[in-house]
């Protein structure tokens, strides 16, 4: 019988948001059964990076013993991998079981990128959720994966979930001509939750305890070997001491999101800010913590819009966030002045957010049901996020098109990034009436949410097929109902914010200047300039 040669497509990893740059790095949080309101399993992704992502739908599907899939490696050349006999459904980064997965790069020590390798973390991760059932299993193919055809990337961190359990597993290269992958896998104890973002987390690796850690069986032995670790010198061994040595700039780059996604999910811990700034001698922050109360869906969602708000960090504040305090800081990220280098604060929310979810997983529910990919595109903090169960079987058209090239009100990510875009012009004003629509629109899903699972889970028990339509019509046509609306929502604010007036409620354009602390800035720049003479009687 003749082969069937499935291509699949691997995006250069800079286009997808992946590796640690100025422009392109991730945020993940990873909330645990026990740590989450309802019982659910929760991770959340944000894929920062300048591209336009189409979101896809995989249908499940068999295939016969001869059957292969197609890559090319980075030498140029086409290379097999062997198919499995059954590959499961996909929507975006969450499977037909639940089984959902994220990533930020951490890069690591640079010599251990295999340009010999054939896969890198993008292909490996979709591969795994066709081939996975559970968390565990994503990792057993992931490391099987890289152990026959080896890891093409540089470090990377990776959160993976199922309806019972999050893991967090971090991989790194062997280098030119090396074998496999160095990696290890912690699950996140059940009441906890953890988050990552462009770092390697990981430190102690309990070597005894398979049920909690899995590692590759070179995980030390290679990095005695390599010099990264000293047995003698009486330490455990540390995975990111070895593997992603870490610097002021990483500390300050990925070290504060971490930080303030624990501040807020635990305040009464008062995490100081010191370890991040890269203050001699500050303890590091856990791999996990226990959040002072479970949280939701929506405590989630929020925890992913952040800009340090309420923080000496704060990005709506000072003479940095202009006259309308908006939190966007133009690249690149590094500057200097007079020989002396300078940084932006870098937040969990940016504006080079690609596409971004908040995935949920339910063991109490059916699969097709339980399983949510909360999805939205562009910024989080002016995104609206559609929830696109797991056992749909087509996605939104407008998620699927675009380009960077040419703007579409068709698309939804161009859609979401004009809203995003215009807001600059008036931010303190703007991100309100955003707010407002954001809130009626995730607000109206939450709502919702309990009668459509009530009906869906009806039909699962009569008629399965029906109930994947039902699930299929209500994701799709609700998504492209939010994108609209978010479409009005851009011309709104064209037509309420143009020529830099703010009409008020009947459509009278009225002038409301500057911010009376920003045009102090500026009589303290250049006061004389703008001051008016003053003539006597």
């Amino acid at each position: 019988m003749k082969k069937r040669i499935l291509i699949t497509v691997v995006f250069v990893a800079l286009a997808i948001g992946g590796l640690f740059s100025e422009a392109a790095a991730c945020t993940n949080i990873l909330v645990s059964k026990g740590a989450s309101k309802d019982g659910s399993v929760m991770i959340t992704y944000s894929c920062d990076g300048e591209f336009l992502p189409h979101l896809r739908y995989t249908p499940a599907k068999d295939h016969a013993p001869d059957e292969f899939i197609e890559i090319r490696g980075r030498d140029g050349k086409l290379h097999k991998i062997g198919q499995v006999p059954h590959t499961y459904a996909v929507v975006g980064l969450m499977n037909e079981f639940q089984v959902s997965i994220g990533e930020t790069t951490f890069d690591g020590r640079k010599e251990l990128q295999n340009p010999g390798g054939l896969l890198p973390y993008w292909t490996l991760m979709n591969l795994a959720l066709q081939r996975a059932k559970t968390a565990r299993e994503v990792i057993q193919v992931m490391a099987g994966l890289t152990a026959e055809y080896g890891y093409a990337s540089t470090g990377e961190t990776f959160s993976i979930a199922d309806p019972n359990e999050a893991w967090i597993m971090e991989m790194i290269g062997p280098g030119p001509g090396g074998r496999g992958a160095l990696w290890v896998a912690r699950r996140i104890p059940d009441g906890y939750i953890s988050a990552h973002a462009n770092m390697s987390r990981i430190g102690e690796v309990p070597l005894h305890d398979p049920k909690n850690c899995l590692y590759a069986k070179n995980l030390i032995s290679f990095a005695v070997k390599q010099g990264y670790y000293g047995p003698k010198s009486g330490k455990p061994f540390n995975f990111h001491r070895a593997y992603d040595p870490r610097t002021p700039e990483k500390l300050r780059y990925c070290a504060t999101r971490v930080w303030s996604i624990f501040r807020r999910s635990a305040p009464s811990r008062h995490f100081s800010p010191d370890f991040s700034r890269g203050v001699a001698g500050a303890k590091p922050y856990p791999l996990w913590i226990k959040p002072d109360h479970k949280l939701s869906v929506q405590d989630v969602m929020a925890l992913m819009r952040d800009h340090y708000e309420g923080t000496p960090f704060d990005m709506t504040k000072g003479v940095d966030a202009g006259p309308f305090g908006t939190p966007n800081r133009w690249r690149p990220i590094t500057w200097t002045v007079d020989s002396v280098k300078y940084a932006w604060e870098r937040p969990i929310s940016t504006q080079q957010t690609a596409f971004s979810f908040v995935s949920q997983a339910r063991s109490w529910l059916p699969n097709a049901v339980g399983g949510i990919y909360w999805y939205g595109v562009d910024d989080t903090y002016t995104t609206s996020y559609v929830p696109l169960y797991c056992g749909i079987t087509a996605v939104p058209e407008s998620f699927t098109i675009g380009s960077m090239q040419k703007f579409s009100w068709d698309s939804a990510w161009w859609v979401f990034n004009f809203v995003a875009n215009i807001a600059n012009l008036k931010y303190v004003y703007m991100i309100q009436d955003i707010q407002k629509v954001q809130k009626e629109l995730e607000g109206n899903f939450f709502a919702l949410q309990p009668a459509v699972e009530k009906t869906a889970v009806a039909l699962s028990k009569t008629n399965p097929g029906l109930m994947k339509q039902f699930l299929t019509d209500y994701s799709v046509s609700h998504a492209e109902q939010t994108v609209q609306r978010w479409k009005q929502l851009g011309e709104a604010l064209l037509v309420k914010y143009n020529d830099g007036y703010v009409k008020d409620e009947k459509g009278r354009p009225q002038a409301v200047g500057y911010p009376q602390d920003w045009l102090r800035d500026v009589i303290k720049l250049k006061g004389d300039h703008f001051k008016l003479p003053v003539w006597k009687k």
